[in-house]
């Protein structure tokens, strides 16, 4: 596996064009985990334009790899975090529902997009000068709930059974989707993460 380096620090902003694209010259992966949270058309903002803006100047860099990391769906929680949700996965498009970021990456990167839909990401979290350990709960619901898949059908509720996933398999995967020319690539949703995470 191919090492990541970075020998410099770029401040930009992915929804003005000129502010960044400079930054992609000579790079060969890309991987945004840009979101955010606040009113539905600022998370529409920030989930759906900045990462598209991003894909299609990736793109346009001749970038090879790019790997998004994206949400899984949690039916009714999308539609109480509506702008979320649309702007990473979903935009209404003739009365349907189609994916945003989600499908432009698809289409700029047939060979090289990847796209990860983990959950609820444990780990420990940095929050001022207070850690929380996340994993307490979600190490525990993971265990359990990865078992669980068929849950995942059931009505309504079904979705909200999605296994939390630790952080360091979600990094690990983005790693190897990043720099393993033959990471195949497509949509990996949790059960796809905990599995290649598993991989050596």
């Amino acid at each position: 596996m191919e090492s990541i380096q970075s020998s410099s620090t770029f401040a930009g902003n992915l929804l003005s064009d000129d502010s960044w694209k400079s930054a992609l010259d000579g790079v060969t992966s890309v991987v945004s985990c840009v979101g955010g949270f606040g009113s539905n058309s600022q998370m529409f903002k920030i989930n759906g334009t900045a990462n598209i803006n991003a894909i299609r100047a990736a793109a346009e860099k001749g970038v090879k790899r790019f790997v998004y990391i994206s949400a899984a769906d949690f039916g009714l929680v999308n539609y109480l975090l509506q702008g979320y949700y649309e702007g990473k996965i979903f935009i209404p498009v003739n009365c349907m529902m189609q994916r945003a970021a989600e499908t432009e990456l698809l289409m700029k990167f047939p060979y090289g997009g990847v796209i990860l839909r983990p959950g609820f990401i444990h780990g420990t979290r940095q929050v001022g000068s207070m850690k929380l350990p996340l994993g307490v709960i979600g190490a525990p619901m993971e265990m359990v709930l990865q078992h669980a898949k068929p849950l995942n059908r059931v009505p309504l509720i079904g979705p909200l059974l999605t296994p939390p996933v630790n952080v360091k398999a979600v990094a690990k995967v983005t790693v190897r989707a990043a720099t393993d020319p033959v990471f195949p690539p497509g949509v990996l949703d949790v059960y796809g993460i905990l599995r290649h995470s598993q991989q050596k």
